[in-house]
C-alpha cells in the first residue's frame, strides 16, 4: 500500500513506514484535507470509516504533538494510520476532518480538551470531557497533575441545566 499511496500523494507524504504489518504516513497540515478526501473518495483506497482520531505530546520533542488518525476501509478491507505533527503553542492546529467523517465531531472535541489542539473550522469545539471553568488539558506530559481546580457548585440538571460553553 505504501507505494499506492507515495504513486498518488508523493509531494504531501513526509514520511511511510510499515511495521508489523500496519501501514503510517505522516503529512503536512497544508495539505491534510486534499489527502483525507483523496483517502476516502479514490478508488483502491475508499477509507470510509474514521475509527480513532487521538494525539501524543512528545514535550522534549520539535514538534511536540502527533495528532493520529486511523482510518478503515470497510470494502477493501485495510487500514491505515495517518499523523500530522504540530508545535506547540499557536501553531497546535490543523484542519478539522468532521466534514469528511462525522465521527469526528466528538473525537476532535476530545483532543482539544485533553491536549488543547485546535481543529479550525469544526462546527462546536468545545469541550466534552472536562466542565468549563477546568483549567489545562490534563493529558499534556507538563499538566501539574497536583493543581487545585475551581470549584463547580452542584446543579440540578432538570430543574437548571448548565450553559453550553461556547
Amino acid at each position: 500500500m505504501i507505494e499506492k499511496l507515495k504513486e498518488r500523494l508523493a509531494t504531501a507524504i513526509l514520511q511511510a513506514d510499515q511495521a508489523r504489518g500496519e501501514t503510517t504516513i505522516v503529512i503536512g497540515r497544508e495539505q491534510a484535507l486534499e489527502v483525507f478526501k483523496t483517502l476516502r473518495n479514490e478508488p483502491g483506497f475508499e477509507f470510509n470509516m474514521l475509527s480513532d482520531l487521538s494525539a501524543v505530546d512528545w514535550p522534549e520533542r520539535k514538534p511536540r504533538f502527533e495528532v493520529i488518525y486511523h482510518l478503515n476501509s470497510l470494502a477493501l478491507r485495510h487500514r491505515l494510520r495517518v499523523k500530522i505533527l504540530l508545535d506547540d503553542g499557536p501553531e497546535a492546529w490543523t484542519p478539522t476532518v468532521s466534514e469528511i467523517w462525522k465521527a469526528a465531531d466528538w473525537l476532535e472535541r476530545e483532543c482539544f480538551d485533553m491536549f488543547g489542539i485546535q481543529f479550525h473550522g469544526h462546527p462546536d469545539l468545545r469541550r466534552i470531557l472536562m466542565y468549563d471553568s477546568f483549567e489545562g488539558h490534563p493529558l499534556r506530559k507538563d499538566y501539574p497533575y497536583q493543581r487545585r481546580q475551581p470549584i463547580v457548585p452542584e446543579t440540578d440538571p432538570v430543574v437548571k441545566p448548565l450553559r453550553m460553553s461556547r
